[in-house]
């Protein structure tokens, strides 16, 4: 917390100078910033990590600031020029509502905590270009205080979405009680769409103005790496010969796939072939205690809590079964592994969207529960023809990983066009 008490005792100091004072250049077209509200999982953490890493690898020039309410964020590598604030955080509870994280204060108090922390560092910071991850005026609306500040300075604005945000049923209700709309019309000079229409045009059920509709980039999925592997990794033995990676990304919402998997390897006709389970961070302690001792008396099967650097197993399998959220289906595209999606249908059909569109394509194949039922042997039988099924690449999609190289493109059309800023008279404090 000293980081960020340093950083809005700077940005207090910077606006209290003399009258007639000349403020310091206003926006500063080489540097970035991002939020992440980061309530629940790792989804938009990850992916902001993907862009601010492309960015700063790009450029050297370029800095960016992730601003986040992960409690993971100090767990990611980040390029030289990428650096971030965390601000309190905020988890969702079984009945879906939010609570604080750690500190002991009502919701409202900490959002405008939040609020504050989010406001005096892009005040300190002066970026040239703010993204907004998936929610245009924030976790209720924390980012709106921000957004008029930086929209009255001249920052460039971004709200960037993935390919898939609900279904129409509940997307545009959520949206219009959100004032998310009219949000976009007031502050944003884009909205990346980090997929492609072909595949689904997430903002269509919104019946946007015409206006609107023009400033929507598509820019095609976001292309992962392999990182740089740590000398200090140590994985288990199943992955030195050919394996199944089993990731339900951070885990919350992961303990029906993972069960599934488990029990089609309890069979009497199970799979061979190894799988190596990544429980994530957020999985319960009890199931995750109750699935070990399950895995203990299989020896096809091994589990590992969390990786920050998945891709690198990712990289190593034969095979991925995952639930085919945002930034695993990067991956799978990416690496181009043969995959089995298990989408949740709950709270969101996000995943299950995505999941019926890829199938559709070719690009995977999906499983899905039948009513309530979860059939081992349905599993076990899908799972061995994993490595029979034909990979991503055998379907040509134009653009499909052009994601990252067409948000370079944007920044430095950005940077060109304000690379002269004017500066802006700051009156006397009062």
């Amino acid at each position: 917390m000293a980081a960020i008490s340093g950083i809005v005792s700077d940005a207090s100091t910077a606006t209290s100078t003399p009258e007639g004072a000349i403020a310091e250049r206003w926006p500063l077209p080489e540097r970035v910033m991002i939020y992440s509200h980061d309530t629940f999982g790792l989804g938009h953490l990850r992916r902001a990590c993907a862009i601010a890493n492309a960015m700063v690898a790009d450029n050297p020039a370029v800095s960016v600031l992730i601003i986040s309410g992960s409690p993971v964020i100090g767990n990611y590598e980040f390029g030289p020029g990428v650096d971030y604030v965390r601000i309190p955080g905020v988890v969702k509870q079984p009945d879906g509502d939010y609570r604080s994280l750690n500190l002991n204060m009502d919701l409202d108090e900490a959002v405008a905590l939040r609020a504050a922390i989010i406001a005096k560092t892009v005040e300190a910071f002066r970026p040239g270009l703010f993204i907004v991850d998936k929610e245009p005026t924030g976790f209720r609306g924390e980012v709106m205080p921000a957004l008029e500040l930086l929209r009255a300075r001249g920052t460039r604005l971004v709200l960037g979405i993935r390919d898939i945000l609900d279904e129409p049923a509940l997307l545009v209700p959520e949206w219009a009680r959100k004032g998310a709309t009219e949000a976009l019309a007031t502050f944003y000079d884009e909205i990346w769409v980090y997929g492609l229409p072909q595949i689904y045009a997430p903002l269509q059920p919104l019946a946007l103005a015409p206006d609107i509709e023009e400033r929507i980039v598509y820019t095609g999925y976001l292309r992962r790496e392999v990182p740089r592997e740590s000398r200090l990794s140590r994985y288990p033995n199943i992955t030195q010969d050919p394996f199944i990676l089993v990731t339900t990304g951070g885990g919350g919402d992961g303990e029906d796939v993972i069960d599934w998997v488990i029990s089609a390897y309890e069979t009497e006709d199970a799979p061979t072939i190894p799988a190596l389970i990544v429980f994530g961070p957020f999985l319960n302690r009890e199931c995750r205690n109750g699935f070990m001792a399950r895995i203990a008396r299989i020896p096809q099967l091994d589990a590992i809590g969390f990786d920050s650097k998945l891709e690198v197993l990712m990289d190593r399998a034969s095979g991925v079964i995952a639930m085919g959220g945002y930034n695993t289906f990067c991956e799978l595209l990416s690496f181009d592994k043969p995959a089995l999606i298990v989408p949740r249908t709950r709270p969101r059909l996000e995943q299950y969207i995505r999941a019926v569109q890829a199938q559709r394509i070719g690009l995977v194949r999906m499983l899905s529960e039948e009513g309530e039922m979860r059939d081992p042997e349905r599993m076990a039988q899908a799972i061995k023809g994993l490595l029979g099924q034909g990979r991503p690449s055998d379907v040509v999609v134009p653009g499909l990983l052009d994601g990252l190289a067409v948000i370079k493109e944007r920044l430095a059309s950005f940077r060109k066009e304000v690379h002269d800023p004017i500066a802006i008279p700051i009156q006397a404090a009062e």
